[in-house]
Order: C-alpha cells, then sequence, then structure tokens
C-alpha cells in the first residue's frame, strides 16, 4: 500500500495533509525518514508519525441496493452521489466497484480495498454481472443465440464475450454478461434492434442482492468477501 494511503487510512487526515506532513520530514518508517507518498509499506512496518505509531483500518466492504437518479462517483453532479446513503465514517474514501448510471437500480459494491476491487471490474476476471432488462420490443427468437455468439457494439471492433439470455417475460429478461463496457446492456439490445426502458443489476459474482430494501446497505460477509480475492 502507498504510505500516503497508509496514513490515510489510519488517520483523519486527507490524503493532501498526507503529503505535506511528509514533505515537512514528519513521517518515518521503521525509524527511517520517509518522504516520497508512493513508498510502498506493508502491514509488518511501524509507520509513525512525530513518533507516533499508526495503525491502518481494516478495509471495508459494503453491498447497496441502488435506487434511481443516484450516481457511482465521489462527488454529486446533476443528481448526488449514492455514498450519500452510506452511514459510516469517511464514507467518500470508499469507492464503486462496477459503477451503474443514474437510470439504473440494484447491486453496487463499495469499497475503499483498491486491490479487491480490481479483480471485480478487471476484463482479465470475466467476472460475472446478472442484469435484469425490461425491452421496448417483444424479445426475437433469435437474440440469446446472436448473445451466446456475440454481438458487435456500435463504435466497437470486435463482438462482445458470449452472454446467456434467459427470457422471462415477453419483454423481461435476465441477462448474464462477463464485461463492463460503456453502457453494454443498452447497447447490446441496441444492436439487435430493441431498447432497453429499465435496468436492474441482481448479482455480481457470487453475491446476490436478494432481499436487501431499495436504498439500504449492508456489510459483505467474510465468504462473500474472499470471492473476489
Amino acid at each position: 500500500m502507498r504510505l500516503d494511503k497508509f496514513i490515510c487510512k489510519s488517520t483523519e487526515l486527507t490524503r493532501t495533509e498526507a503529503k505535506k506532513l511528509l514533505k515537512m520530514s514528519k513521517v518515518t518508517v521503521n525509524d527511517v525518514v520517509i518522504k516520497d507518498p508512493a513508498t510502498q509499506v506493508h502491514e509488518n512496518n511501524d509507520v509513525c508519525i512525530e513518533d507516533q505509531s499508526l495503525t491502518a483500518r481494516s478495509s471495508r466492504y459494503i453491498i447497496l441496493h441502488k435506487p434511481l437518479d443516484t450516481i457511482c462517483s465521489n462527488v454529486d453532479e446533476i443528481y448526488p452521489s449514492l455514498l450519500h446513503l452510506i452511514d459510516v465514517d469517511r464514507a467518500f474514501d470508499m469507492h464503486i466497484a462496477g459503477r451503474l448510471d443514474a437510470d439504473t437500480t440494484g447491486l453496487v459494491l463499495i469499497t475503499d480495498d483498491g486491490r479487491w476491487s480490481h479483480n471485480i471490474i478487471s476484463p482479465k476476471k470475466q467476472c460475472e454481472k446478472v442484469y435484469r432488462v425490461w425491452l421496448r420490443s417483444p424479445l426475437k427468437d433469435d437474440t440469446a443465440d446472436k448473445f451466446t455468439v456475440g454481438v458487435q457494439l456500435q463504435g466497437e471492433n470486435d463482438l462482445t464475450r458470449p452472454a446467456k439470455l434467459e427470457q422471462v417475460e415477453e419483454r423481461e429478461v435476465l441477462l448474464t454478461i462477463t464485461e463492463g463496457k460503456y453502457h453494454q446492456v443498452k447497447r447490446m439490445f441496441a444492436a439487435v434492434g430493441n431498447k432497453v426502458v429499465g435496468l436492474h443489476r441482481e448479482q455480481i459474482g457470487p453475491v446476490k442482492l436478494a432481499d436487501l430494501p431499495l436504498g439500504e446497505w449492508r456489510y459483505l460477509t467474510p465468504e462473500e468477501v474472499s470471492a473476489f480475492q
């Protein structure tokens, strides 16, 4: 972990304040003054600010049922950040592992562990995401076969990875994908001549939204956390 990040996780200091202390030679690692904020530190290192030893807080892992008209960002824009819904200290120090659009509801994973979130969003990991999709037009008979092979999104050269499509109702489906391209679900259905009118994420990897109420959150279980480590 970067030294400046370690300091922030161990104190109430911001990243800017941590860097200022480093520049002022106030920080030591194993009794050696360190000024470089990018210095890597480990759990067994003795990090001190003016001779006061620091202990990093444990990483946090949260599941949230995202409502409409909230955004997966650390700053408010047209819509408010969904991090306002999380009643924990330093909520805005966390980030979203796999974003959803403002008009999309469902499962969002939130953490301050960058390596853990990388295992969710990295294309190489091919982490499965399950979406419930409502369509403007009835599902065509050949759509599932096309998604199994892969479709070409507008502006893309390569086909999407194979996806699984399960029909629930005439205009309602469950879609499982292993990618996270920009607006991917909406663009996949546009590629086959349909339009998404409602979108809800139900699952990431083995973690399911289940009966978590809209707008509510909980900490992930150790088993759920370990699924992405």
